[in-house]
């Protein structure tokens, strides 16, 4: 699951580096708007490719996980209706 996250968000920023490199390289000496339209959507991709690589899949139990305080841990458990053995 991890490794998918991971080669998302890889492939997501190596397109963006793309984009913005052709942008001002190759495309920028035929047509200046879309050169920058180019930009445009590389700096969009940046922060959807974090979300992407951050988001938690349904495999992921984060919110189970112990704290490390065992008080904070046994009131929660004692909220849900857990008991540890």
């Amino acid at each position: 699951m991890y490794a998918r996250r991971r080669k998302s968000y890889f492939l997501m920023m190596g397109g963006c580096i793309v984009l913005f490199v052709s942008a001002w390289a190759v495309v920028r000496l035929w047509s200046m708007p879309v050169a920058i339209g180019m930009c445009v959507v590389a700096m969009v991709i940046p922060p959807i490719a974090a979300m992407i690589a951050n988001r938690r899949g349904p495999d992921d139990r984060w919110w189970d996980d112990p704290s490390g305080d065992p008080k904070s841990d046994e009131w929660w458990d004692e909220l849900d209706g857990k008991r540890r053995r």
